[in-house]
């Protein structure tokens, strides 16, 4: 498929789906459990999904006006040293969050929220900390 297409197809499944949030807000008059909050999760996907389409689509077409900057921006893009300076901002919020993950999971233990939200971000945590040892050792084997 065309990324135009995917990008029309993305619009047209974010109107879709807020439209389905504000549809559920509005008529379920008593939500009970899930769907108390399902109406905001989907409007709020909807929203995200059809902004970025609706970036991409225009994007697009401002490109194909001015082939020379699209041009400019591909050399930006692929440029080593903007994607040598990337990584570097990638690699310090990636140890930046390992502190911050870890003091939120220290506060929400002391001030007694609820064990499964604990432990759900506990093993967000150790799924991020696994990811990154894994790729490690497949960086080390590699060079």
């Amino acid at each position: 498929m065309k990324k135009s297409i995917i990008n029309y197809l993305a619009a047209v499944a974010g109107i879709l789906l807020a439209g389905s949030g504000l549809f559920l807000l509005k008529f379920i008059l008593e939500p009970q459990g899930i769907m108390r909050a399902l109406p905001y999760l989907c409007i709020g996907l909807g929203c995200g999904i059809f902004g970025h389409g609706m970036g991409n689509i225009i994007s697009e077409k401002v490109m194909k006006k001015h082939p020379d900057q699209q041009k400019q921006i591909e050399i930006e893009k692929n440029d080593e040293r903007n994607i040598a300076v990337a990584n570097r901002a990638k690699a310090r919020a990636y140890d930046i969050m390992l502190f911050v993950f870890g003091a939120l999971m220290l506060a929400f233990a002391v001030m007694g929220v609820d064990t499964a939200a604990v432990l759900l971000l506990v093993f967000a945590y150790l799924f991020v900390v696994g990811c990154y040892i894994y790729c490690h050792v497949k960086y080390n084997k590699e060079m």
